[in-house]
């Protein structure tokens, strides 16, 4: 745990806040320090170009009365600002007509919880960071057709600590990082230049990541360069209805979108209306809704080993746990804090609180979505194996969706026609399209154990003021049937 974070007078500001939230008469009120600490390093041709290290740290509360709820936020650190934070939120509270009900949650006394890393990134000095990138970079740039290499690594570390009149009490750390390289490379009559961008996702780990503990650097930065050869030389895709093999590397993106934010409560409610719409998926649909195929099973879950939205309680003092979203295609679950859970008579939260910082309001935030994969032995070569005619896809690229999570779009970083159960010459452009329920409907084969990896997003938007937060996506390479694919022109 951060000694620097642990130095601060936490339980002195709690009391302060807590004792005058008591005083007041609020029914219930929280309080919670966050410090974040963020790094950038990003190298050009093997050149820093840019590197930032900074962190932020403050304090909120929250307060819930008869009448309303209400939010407060400081960078002032003390007893006397925490509790005029509280008075703030308390005038907020009495000032609203909507008194707002939350679930009964268990108490958690002195808790406290560390995300599984080897080596915090934030202890290696910014020049061996440097380096590794550089070593990176140089190797790429030695090689047929690379002309430009970006590299750049992302780390951050989250310190947490809450506490509630209830008496949970919480502390956290939470560290992650994020490497990734950009090639680029042009063809050689055409003039025509294509880009290619590493697959290794961003991750809840140390700096030992990046020395391949969780993730081959070493063979995908080999592999680049043959990649973007055969990128840049792609032909345009001929639109039409195909069979796809889909990495799970471009998989999880279509996940996020047409799963994960769809199923999110409050968005169901419709809190998400003015920002980025609703969802098809609503709680009158819960145990009806046929979501896909037999094949499809996802689960939602803060607790898997590394993933982003892994956590030991979330921002209301709610344990992690796991449950069902889709079980055999059939819509059984929903994402909840604790007044989304209390609005639909559920007996408990299912523990996505979160907010970026003490200066924004907690939100249901999206947990790690994965999709199950194959009981029995079934590779990626194995599903090519089974398409005569079809259309490999790797690497998530572009997307975009309707307000409803139901029409889509997504492209992929790499894309290969698959002719008699082999791959065979690249493709340029190509763009699935489908509507959520007959994508995931038309899920025919999936991978087994040996082709899942957990990708993931780490800077995911909601909210308004819009706010960021990380997930982690595991899910098996996947046989979808007839599916639209369309040519988006001459992207990179």
């Amino acid at each position: 745990m951060d000694h620097a974070f642990l130095a601060l007078p936490l339980r002195r500001l709690a009391d302060a806040a807590l004792d005058r939230a008591r005083r007041l008469g609020a029914h219930h009120a929280a309080v919670q320090v966050v410090r974040t600490r963020s790094g950038h390093l990003l190298l050009r041709n093997a050149r820093t170009a840019a590197s930032s290290d900074t962190a932020r740290t403050g304090l909120s509360v929250r307060v819930f009365t008869a009448r309303g709820r209400g939010f407060a936020s400081t960078v002032e650190l003390t007893a006397e600002a925490a509790a005029d934070a509280v008075d703030r939120a308390w005038e907020v509270a009495r000032s609203g007509s909507s008194p707002t009900s939350f679930s009964d949650e268990p108490v958690h006394h002195d808790a406290e919880w560390v995300s599984a890393y080897d080596v915090n990134p934030f202890d290696v000095p910014e020049s061996d960071r440097a380096a590794l990138l550089a070593d990176w970079s140089t190797a790429l740039l030695a090689a047929a057709p690379v002309s430009s290499v970006l590299a750049k690594c992302n780390a951050t570390q989250e310190n947490r600590f809450y506490a509630d009149l209830a008496g949970t009490t919480t502390t956290q750390q939470n560290v992650r990082v994020h490497p990734q390289v950009l090639v680029a490379g042009v063809h050689p009559r055409t003039g025509v230049m294509r880009t290619l961008r590493s697959v290794g996702p961003p991750t809840a780990r140390g700096w030992e990541y990046l020395g391949g503990d969780g993730w081959d650097w070493a063979g995908e930065l080999a592999a680049l360069p043959d990649q973007l050869a055969a990128k840049v030389g792609a032909r345009p895709v001929e639109p039409g209805v195909h069979d796809l093999v889909i990495d799970a590397s471009n998989l999880w993106l279509t996940i996020h979108e047409s799963v994960g934010h769809a199923t999110e409560l409050d968005r169901a409610l419709g809190h998400e209306i003015s920002y980025a719409g609703t969802t098809f998926a609503t709680p009158d649909l819960l145990g009806s809704l046929r979501y896909g195929s037999d094949l499809m099973t996802v689960t939602a879950d803060r607790t898997a080993p590394h993933g982003m939205a892994t956590t030991g309680f979330d921002d209301e003092g709610v344990a992690a746990q796991s449950w069902p979203l889709v079980e055999r295609g059939v819509l059984t679950g929903f994402q909840s804090d604790r007044s989304t859970a209390a609005a639909v008579g559920a007996a408990r939260s299912t523990g996505c609180s979160y907010a970026e910082s003490a200066s924004h309001v907690p939100l249901a935030r999206m947990p790690n979505v994965s999709l199950a994969p194959a009981a029995g032995p079934c590779s990626t070569d194995d599903l090519i194996s089974g398409v005569e005619d079809g259309i490999y896809l790797a690497g998530s690229d572009s997307w975009s969706i309707d307000a409803t999570r139901s029409d889509f779009q997504f492209t992929a970083q790499r894309c290969h026609r698959i002719r008699a159960g082999r791959l065979a010459e690249p493709l340029a452009g190509v763009a699935y399209r489908s509507s959520t329920t007959e994508f995931w409907s038309s899920l025919a084969r999936l991978g087994d154990e040996s082709t899942v990896t957990a990708f993931g997003a780490d800077l995911c938007g909601k909210g308004r003021p819009a706010q960021a937060a990380a997930a982690s996506h595991s899910c098996p390479s996947a046989l979808f049937t007839r599916v639209p694919v369309h040519h988006v022109g001459d992207a990179t």
